[in-house]
């Protein structure tokens, strides 16, 4: 049973009745796929997409998108199967809307429409850079324990998120991400090697800089915990913090410039974005 205390939502499929075409299309996706004899990496890899994506869209828990269906129609030799199903996925795409807890909705609004977000992780990585296998052994992991009804429907939640990647225009977003976090081998060696390596996917794409705070800087300019600094469209930049189950959406000006000054100072003590990929090599080198 669902404790009711979390008030999750559903799915955006399960809250605009798409859930049925989406299913179907993961089941008939992941059925071409492997009559081509592709893996989820191989398949992603032509696509554009992590394998963590597409298992996702193999099991309807993310939208897959039309230009998706486009590629893969040619790829699989579905014979037009999957491009048929292009106007029903555009209708539906128009009626999706992401739920959430009522104290996080309005974050997740802004959140959807920002045109740049930044972050900074000092314990846990940011959920938008999470794997499936990661998100699901934070929650599984959780105190109070959470129902496993309540586990899968915060994971599902979690990467429909994720999506806000794949929006065009594409956002402009930054991480800073203490050194630590990438140690602790959340979910244990396997899930952690998959994190890594998604961590190293998404620091490739254009509009992503991720930057790593190494431990053994002496000097830090916010000790203050994590924080999200969004700037939606047709709204000032604000900012999000969440401590122990306290959530705080600031929009005071003059509160958001400070945690905007931390965050620039911390961009330039930390290391850059590309001497953050190779330490991250280094690090799944020696898992």
């Amino acid at each position: 049973m669902t404790d009711e205390r979390e008030r999750r939502p559903e799915t955006p499929a399960e809250a605009d009745g798409t859930t049925g075409l989406f299913t179907a299309l993961g089941k008939m996706l992941k059925r071409l796929r492997e009559r081509k004899g592709l893996t989820q990496k191989e398949f992603g890899q032509l696509v554009g997409y992590g394998p963590d994506a597409i298992s996702a869209m193999e099991r309807g828990v993310r939208l897959i998108r039309p230009e998706v269906l486009e590629q893969a129609d040619g790829l699989l030799d579905a014979g037009g199967m999957l491009k048929d199903a292009i106007p029903e996925v555009r209708e539906a795409m128009g009626r999706v809307r992401t739920r959430h807890p009522e104290w996080y909705r309005g974050y997740a609004a802004l959140e959807a429409e920002a045109v740049e977000l930044h972050h900074y992780s000092s314990h846990a990585l940011h959920g938008l850079l999470q794997t499936e296998a990661h998100a699901h052994a934070v929650f599984a992991k959780r105190r109070p324990l959470l129902s496993q009804e309540t586990i899968d429907k915060r994971v599902v939640d979690r990467l429909s998120r994720q999506q806000i990647f794949e929006r065009w225009p594409a956002p402009l977003v930054s991480y800073v991400i203490e050194e630590v976090v990438l140690d602790r081998p959340i979910g244990g060696r396997e899930v952690h090697t998959g994190q890594l390596e998604r961590l190293l996917r998404v620091s490739a794409m254009r509009n992503i800089e991720i930057q790593v705070m190494p431990t053994g800087v002496e000097e830090h300019p916010n000790m203050d915990g994590a924080f999200n600094l969004l700037s939606p469209k047709k709204h000032g930049q604000v900012a999000y913090t969440e401590i122990q189950g306290y959530p705080r959406l600031i929009t005071d000006s003059d509160e958001v410039r400070q945690i905007v000054d931390r965050y620039g100072i911390m961009r330039a003590v930390a290391l850059s974005p590309r001497e953050t990929q190779r330490l991250i090599e280094k690090k799944l080198e020696q898992l």
